[in-house]
């Protein structure tokens, strides 16, 4: 009687070891594919609601995984979107750039820098130039990020008057040097926080002016020439590209 039951006893082992195998490489397949399985009812131990309720289980914890995996994805969608962030791929691709954006800024440059020079020309007699450093640096902020806030015209008079202020007070309390220049800077980026006026590009001014002999004679009136007045030419171009 023992050896009659043998047979069948392994034909059940086997049929659930081969169940087992089935769910296994379904469920391996629903996690690859992100698709829960088919319905697979296990026969173990001659009971299927144990293999549905497994089966159940698995699906239950497959779509809690996808859910959140979802979530995720859209707060960081909204999270972008708040902070004005947009994806690599949509900024740096060619694709998104279009030749006026390329153009009219390149030819806003290029114009600026041959008005500031031909300035120079006019007043070389004085010994001083209007195509300073700092003015390029404008010209990247004007014509490539109008919309900035180191482009709005509060920020850039306020920051160039006072900074180059800075720059021709700490020349004359600690002349030519290190701690000028440590203390010019330091000074400025003071006076931008406390104002509000952020305008990195007037940051170099003091700098420009303490190693700069040619602009000593200036004296006070730097804080206008070359800085502002430049800025201010720079601004009249600024509208004629924005208009084109």
């Amino acid at each position: 009687m023992a050896l009659q039951q043998r047979p069948g006893m392994l034909g059940i082992g086997c049929s659930n070891v081969l169940a087992r195998a089935r769910v296994q490489q379904c469920l391996a397949a629903a996690s690859h594919s992100n698709m829960p399985c088919l319905p697979v009812l296990l026969h173990v131990n001659g009971s299927k609601k144990q293999g549905s309720s497994f089966l159940s289980s698995q699906r239950i914890g497959l779509s809690r995984r996808r859910r959140r995996r979802d979530l995720s994805g859209v707060v960081v969608a909204e999270v972008s979107a708040a902070a004005g962030v947009t994806p690599a791929s949509s900024s740096s691709s060619p694709g998104g750039i279009s030749v006026s954006d390329v153009l009219w800024p390149s030819a806003g440059a290029f114009l600026a820098m041959a008005v500031l020079g031909r300035m120079d020309q006019m007043m070389a007699y004085k010994g001083v130039s209007l195509t300073i450093a700092p003015l390029g640096a404008v010209c990247d902020v004007l014509f490539t990020a109008p919309g900035s806030p180191a482009a709005k015209k509060y920020n850039m008079f306020v920051a160039q008057i006072g900074c180059a202020a800075f720059g021709v007070l700490a020349l004359s309390l600690f002349g030519p040097g290190w701690l000028a220049r440590g203390a010019a800077l330091s000074a400025s980026i003071a006076f931008m926080t406390i104002t509000g006026a952020s305008h990195p590009p007037a940051a170099s001014l003091p700098l420009l002016f303490i190693d700069g002999p040619k602009f000593h004679h200036l004296q006070l009136w730097y804080a206008l020439f070359p800085g502002a007045a430049g800025c201010i030419i720079l601004c009249l171009i600024q509208e004629v590209v924005i208009y084109l």
